[in-house]
């Protein structure tokens, strides 16, 4: 069975809002997407409202329902943020960091921090509890320490991480060697596994960088949204995506 393909619809609505018009539609391009091959619409409600915004949320929901796919929402823990979740029952949110400077998301969630590591811990628990047979992912490095207190919060409230790809795919684009990156996703991969947490990874993946990690069966769901957008000014996005999801099927680890 191939790795799942979310396609992040993100920066469609970035170029709708450039301008403040009604278009680019995202309806129009979650469809697509969808009937391109693509299991998953991931979208991401962040506090600025810099691309995604709150009337988007219950349409992105109504499509993927109609089509029998699934609808990721990425957001961070901001408790209006969470009322939003709660309206619209995703079948999938990811818990990530947000700073309100950054270009995007820079890193993953920090768990170290006791203070931050009880916010995560309440928001996963509200929830878990309001929406029926929601699964919460977390935005993570891949680091040991950092598993190990997705590994606290237990299998209960974390159904999978989402590890960062960022640093990962700036070296590969830059052709320098990827290999302590494959062997530290590998280590990720089996702990988190062994105890019971799904391994999906997203953030900078083009269709390049995302080969080798599909070979090498890594991770069981990939999120892909600015290259996917990007390619689509020139290709087109059914293409794009079905070109992608071919990768996917082609390189499907047997």
């Amino acid at each position: 069975m191939s790795a799942r393909l979310g396609v992040n619809i993100d920066h469609v609505a970035t170029l709708r809002e450039a301008r403040g018009e009604s278009y680019p539609s995202l309806e129009n391009a979650a469809e697509i997407c969808l009937n391109s091959g693509a299991d998953q619409i991931t979208i991401h409600l962040r506090e600025d409202r810099r691309h995604i915004q709150d009337k988007d949320v219950p349409i992105i929901r109504r499509v993927t329902k109609e089509k029998g796919k699934l609808m990721n929402l990425e957001m961070g823990c901001d408790p209006g943020i969470i009322e939003v979740a709660l309206m619209h029952k995703p079948d999938w949110v990811c818990l990530v960091p947000e700073k309100r400077e950054e270009q995007t998301t820079e890193g993953g969630l920090n768990l170290i921090d006791a203070s931050h590591f009880q916010k995560i811990k309440e928001s996963c628990i509200r929830l878990k509890d309001s929406i029926p047979n929601l699964k919460i992912s977390l935005f993570v490095e891949s680091d040991l320490p950092t598993l190990e207190k997705v590994c606290e919060l237990g299998v209960g409230l974390v159904d999978a991480v989402e590890i960062h790809t960022g640093d990962y795919a700036i070296q590969y684009i830059a052709q320098n060697n990827v290999d302590s990156f494959l062997k530290e996703f590998e280590r990720a991969k089996k702990f988190v596994e062994e105890r019971g947490i799904a391994c999906h990874a997203g953030h900078g993946l083009t269709n390049e960088s995302v080969a080798p990690l599909i070979k090498k069966g890594l991770f069981e769901e990939y999120n892909i949204g600015h290259w996917i957008i990007s390619e689509s000014v020139f290709l087109g996005l059914e293409k794009v995506v079905r070109n992608l999801k071919e990768l996917f099927e082609g390189n499907e680890r047997l």
